[in-house]
């Protein structure tokens, strides 16, 4: 109960009571126009270039992270009625106001003080709603006080949708300040928790906090933090973070940061078996300098077949350029390994503005070796990408088209000399969904190097240039999905890969069966689900 019930505005006791009250802010509010987040560029991660299935896959889930909750839907209802009761329309310049009910409420037009008791529900037109079963505060202040529990939700423009639970919540919703101790709920497609929230007007603070993805009681996985930041742009910043596996910790790290609306890979060990390396499990770890810009990271891969293999990178990134100083082991999937003893990359990927048009430069140079090659390797690749074209909501059209220049001065004796090649690269690609269930592509893919002219089989093992690709992804349950995808070489008329898939969802984590029928390899792979 409260210590203070004010008597200046007599409400009738026992009938659900509501007031609605102008707020000092300036804002605006228009239902619905909260931040979407965008599916990411495609990018082949398959020989038979099934990442198509990914791009499509990911674009399914942003579409189900999207999508608003019955809770938020009704929020922007009762925010249409409420701005419809309005005596005049709201105006840019103008206060937002807000709503009151409660079973039991009394007012104080002079102070502006007011408490509610029994099914308290306060929406702020701006787009938050606060419920509880007592509550007070100050009108004129713009300040609501919930010493109990409380549930709070936030669906503001520009900002990470919060819903939480917690306790002693104090927030000016004029200020945009505030906390709330001991809550649990969800920002953006995370869960979180924490012993203290703290509410600023453009980020939230949240103390012994922690986050994830899986939605288990006991999470597969899940990170916490000593202190983390929630700001509008979507960024997740965390400081003496701690990787965690069923509440057990697996790693720590002095700071780690990410950008919500993105799907990076998550940030724990990946374990399976290939013919190519064995069983294995690898591993990679970051080691800030200068956060976000120079970060050291390494990648730990121990393989049955192979032993220990590792690299090591010195990365600065800075909108869209970034620099490489990578040294050590790199495998691109194909059982081909290379050493980069060390190697300088730098790339630039840039949007032309408005038009659906992008861009790419990479330039490498450095000491590369292979089990039959050793050479200076220098590689200049050049890429145009259109958007994605999406056609009568079906049909998805993938347009890249690129040059690329590599020379090697071989340095073994025994093969010494210049290997240059350059030339043009064409990729096309058109996808159809028939349903939730079913979609498939055909493709042709033009690349001027091949196994056959350059020096090294590393991320380039075919023998052709000239190729189309087809295949197919069917979702059988909603655990089980079936890809399969053909490479054909144009060149000489022969089926040249047949890969078949089955990803089964093991609630927050996926195992990825994949038969490579022609090459008769069977990999498997296991590693937590980044949603």
């Amino acid at each position: 109960m409260f210590k203070k019930i004010l008597k200046n505005v007599s409400l009738k006791h026992g009938t659900r009571l509501a007031m609605c009250v102008a707020l000092m802010t300036g804002l605006t509010f228009t239902a619905c126009d909260f931040q979407t987040v965008q599916a990411k560029p495609y990018q082949s991660n398959s020989d038979t270039e099934l990442g198509i299935f990914d791009y499509i896959e990911n674009r399914r889930r942003e579409e189900r992270a999207n999508k608003l909750t019955e809770e938020q839907e009704q929020l922007f209802v009762d925010i249409e009625e409420k701005k419809a009761q309005l005596p005049h329309e709201m105006k840019p310049d103008e206060p937002i106001p807000a709503a009151f009910e409660g079973d039991d409420l009394t007012y104080n037009a002079a102070t502006g003080e007011f408490v509610a008791v029994g099914k308290v529900d306060i929406i702020q037109l701006e787009g938050y709603r606060f419920q509880s079963e007592e509550a007070e505060g100050n009108v004129k202040e713009q300040e609501v006080r919930i010493p109990g529990k409380g549930h709070v939700l936030q669906l503001t423009k520009g900002a990470p949708r919060v819903t939480l639970d917690g306790y002693n919540t104090v927030y000016n919703y004029g200020k945009k300040v505030g906390t709330m101790e001991s809550a649990h709920g969800k920002a953006g497609e995370y869960y979180i928790s924490g012993k203290r929230f703290e509410f600023y007007p453009d980020h939230i603070v949240i103390y012994d906090a922690s986050q994830t993805k899986c939605n288990a009681h006991v999470p597969d996985y899940s990170l916490s933090a000593e202190r983390m930041e929630i700001y509008p742009e979507q960024i997740m910043r965390m400081y003496n973070v701690k990787f965690l596996i069923k509440g057990r910790v697996i790693g720590k790290k002095a700071y780690e940061e990410r950008t919500m609306e993105e799907s990076p890979e998550t940030y724990f060990p990946k374990v399976g078996y290939d013919s190519d390396n064995g069983a294995y499990i690898e591993d990679s770890f970051e080691f800030p300098i200068i956060p976000p810009h120079l970060m050291a990271t390494t990648k730990v891969h121990i393989g049955t077949k192979n032993g220990v293999r590792s690299h090591a990178e010195l990365n600065y990134t800075n909108r869209e350029l970034s620099h490489s100083l990578v040294y050590g082991y790199y495998y691109d999937g194909n059982g081909n390994w290379v050493q980069r003893n060390p190697s300088f990359i730098t790339e630039y990927y840039k949007h032309f503005g408005g038009a659906p048009l992008s861009y790419g430069i990479k330039y490498e140079i450095g000491k590369w070796k292979s089990s039959t090659a050793a050479s200076t390797h220098q590689a200049f690749e050049l890429n145009f990408y259109h958007d994605p074209i999406i056609i009568d909501k079906k049909y998805l059209l993938l347009l890249k088209v690129g040059y690329t220049f590599t020379r090697d001065n071989i340095e073994r004796p025994e093969n010494s000399g210049i290997n240059t090649v350059h030339g043009m690269n064409y990729d096309v690609k058109l996808a159809r969904e028939f349903n939730d269930r079913f979609a498939a592509f055909v493709g042709y893919n033009y690349t001027r190097n091949n196994s056959q002219n350059s020096l090294y089989e590393f991320n380039n093992s075919d023998s052709y240039s000239s190729k189309f690709l087809a295949g197919a992804s069917y979702q059988l349950t909603n655990k089980d999905r079936f890809v399969i995808g053909l490479k054909y070489n144009a060149e000489n008329s022969h089926l040249e890969d047949v890969d078949c898939y089955w990803f089964r969802d093991l609630h927050c984590s996926t195992a990825v069966l994949r038969w490579r029928a022609k090459r008769k390899k069977w990999e498997l792979h296991w590693q937590f689900t980044p949603w």
